[in-house]
């Protein structure tokens, strides 16, 4: 897998914005990577060293359009720690 399968977007959300300034980014990964793949993917995407990364499996939520239910699809979530003397990253620094 590249890296690109494996990173699908970052999560722009009022906590995710809060990291920024501690060095710590949220992303939206494949659900079957796990955290060294992850760890190897925004390093080589970026060119960053990651410190560590957490990471929370979302399941679906159930949903409901008139008599019709289903469930919305599964996702995965990482949040990023950047060592301390790895730069920022480029595409987070202008929303902060």
């Amino acid at each position: 897998m590249t890296p690109e399968d494996i990173i699908l977007s970052p999560v722009l959300t009022e906590k995710g914005y809060d990291g920024i300034a501690t060095k710590k980014y949220t992303f939206r990964v494949k659900r079957d990577a796990n955290k060294t793949q992850i760890k190897i993917a925004v390093e080589k995407m970026f060119s960053v060293k990651v410190k560590s990364v957490n990471t929370v499996s979302l399941p679906g939520k159930l949903k409901r359009m008139g008599r019709n239910e289903g469930y919305t699809p599964a996702t995965k979530k990482a949040v990023i720690q950047l060592t301390d003397d790895s730069k920022p990253i480029e595409f987070f620094s202008s929303l902060s």
